[in-house]
């Protein structure tokens, strides 16, 4: 990403576009190749401030000189931000780069007026710290050069993996994009339970906290998968055994999998309604 004809605009200065500046920039690109237009007045000045980087209230304004535009805005502003940038994106065919949930390739597509090099991306929110998880996934017409440009994007947040299909895009949302907060969920469900049986809440939270992270670390550094740790950590007979029988007894999978296809459906349902009149 150190290219210096590479030149990136962020439509959308939010949260997820702050962790990719800021990791585009810990990781050796120059902030003057990258602005951003953010109509918020104070998260503007912010994005200024913070990364030393060009900003502008209009989304034209930053996106002139770009042949990288990150469409950062969220998904029901999507298509008014498309066909306001059209006119730009007709005349400098920049590679479009999107991380809006549930907005497809062909919606993009036809709003920015056709002929455009799309990728379509999925992070989460551990960008913010470094740690995310991307999925991406292109259309025919974005070369190996702009997989490149897309991929050390979302690389310098954490780990990225392109998706052939892009009907499984919602799935990957529904997986890593929602994820964190499944974690989330779990960690304050242990919190609860271990409260309830009489642990000081601030161990309890301690505990939980760490011992996920720690089991994370394990997982993502090991050479064997997550049902072979599980194993190694359930002694026949044992406390975790115990456990283990009572999530089982409460089909904790078939919770997961219901979850997961209900965020997956939403998904759907967010690109259904961004075509309503």
């Amino acid at each position: 990403m150190t290219n210096a004809n590479l030149n990136i605009a962020f439509i959308g200065g939010g949260n997820m576009a702050r962790s990719l500046i800021g990791g585009l920039i810990r990781t050796g690109m120059s902030a003057q190749l990258i602005t951003a237009s953010e109509p918020n007045e104070d998260l503007r000045g912010a994005l200024a401030r913070d990364f030393s980087i060009a900003t502008h209230a209009s989304n034209a304004d930053a996106a002139h000189d770009a042949n990288v535009l990150v469409l950062a805005v969220k998904p029901q502003m999507m298509k008014t931000a498309c066909e306001g940038l059209r006119a730009i994106v007709q005349a400098t065919h920049p590679l479009i780069v999107s991380i809006a949930a549930g907005i497809t390739i062909d919606q993009l597509h036809r709003w920015l007026g056709g002929n455009v090099a799309i990728v379509r991306c999925m992070p989460n929110t551990p960008a913010l710290i470094g740690a995310g998880a991307t999925g991406l996934c292109a259309n025919e017409r974005v070369t190996a050069d702009q997989r490149a440009h897309a991929q050390g994007i979302v690389d310098a947040v954490g780990l990225s993996c392109w998706i052939d299909d892009e009907s499984s895009m919602d799935t990957v949302t529904a997986l890593s994009g929602s994820g964190p907060a499944y974690f989330f969920l779990l960690v304050e469900a242990l919190e609860e339970a271990a409260a309830a049986q009489g642990l000081p809440r601030q161990a309890a939270r301690e505990l939980a906290a760490q011992t996920c992270l720690g089991a994370g670390r394990m997982l993502r550094e090991s050479d064997v998968d997550a049902a072979e740790l599980r194993r190694r950590v359930t002694s026949p007979g044992g406390t975790t055994q115990a456990a283990l029988e009572s999530f089982a007894a409460d089909k904790f999978a078939d919770i997961v999998a219901r979850a997961v296809a209900a965020a997956r459906k939403r998904g759907g349902e967010l690109s259904r309604q961004m075509e309503a009149p």
